[in-house]
């Protein structure tokens, strides 16, 4: 299956709750790694652990030392960035607008 190489953007930050929205390409099921290691890839950042769902894939990732949970629903096609510390807000806040259009 072939993915769309679509730019990755914030669609929303939400800082009180600790998500940050990502749009990208359409993923089913299947393809998520794919759209998930292009997403890495993108912000420079690595898996440190993989976890799969019934329908989430729930990714334990670092970015420049920070942890953070990456996920990904297919059926809603909906792609996130998760805190696991509000001390993560500002790496959230700096990761919304390096996907800034």
């Amino acid at each position: 299956m072939t993915v769309s190489s679509a730019p990755f953007v914030c669609r929303e930050l939400d800082l009180e709750q600790g998500l940050l929205l990502i749009g990208g390409p359409d993923f089913d099921f299947d393809s998520f790694p794919l759209v998930a290691e292009q997403f890495l890839s993108h912000i420079d950042a690595t898996v440190v652990e993989r976890e799969l769902n019934a329908d989430l894939h729930v990714w334990l990732i670092d970015f420049e030392g920070c942890r953070l949970m990456l996920k990904g629903e297919h059926y809603a096609g909906a792609l996130w960035l998760e805190w696991l510390s509000p001390d993560d807000s500002e790496t959230l806040a700096f990761l919304a607008t390096l996907l800034a259009g």
